[in-house]
């Protein structure tokens, strides 16, 4: 397995046991903090189903071309980079916006997305050229 494609999977599993044990948190009466519940939710859709996903895809999908199997490698690591990015400005201000929201935390919440969607615009770049009929 090429090693983008072993971050990305390793990426994914680390975000897996961190939404698991956000979960968890969430279930001890005494220690929920309702702004964490989108915190969980973004681990384990976009850290792990999401990343998850885009890491086997990138790898699985049919060959680019003979020099390039797997597309550009730059903009694979790039769809890494925006997307896990974006997922940690999400999990550190989301809750921060919900408890005391300011300009500054609503901007980085903006910021968050347009670099989660770059990551999927990205990603969609990357494999639209390699799903062909025969």
């Amino acid at each position: 397995m090429p090693t983008i494609n072993r971050w990305f999977v390793k990426a994914s599993l680390i975000c897996l046991v961190l939404g698991l044990l956000t979960g968890i948190w969430q279930q001890i009466p005494s220690l929920v903090i309702p702004a964490l519940f989108p915190v969980f939710l973004h681990l384990l859709t976009i850290g792990w189903l999401t990343q998850l996903i885009f890491g086997i895809a990138l790898w699985m999908f049919p060959v680019y071309s003979k020099a390039e199997p797997r597309g550009p490698e730059w903009l694979g690591w790039g769809i890494f980079l925006t997307l896990n990015a974006g997922l940690f400005l999400r999990v550190i201000f989301e809750p921060l916006q919900a408890i005391s929201p300011s300009i500054l935390g609503g901007w980085m919440l903006v910021t968050s997305a347009i670099l989660q969607g770059l990551a999927g615009v990205g990603f969609v770049f990357s494999v639209w050229t390699r799903v062909r009929g025969r």
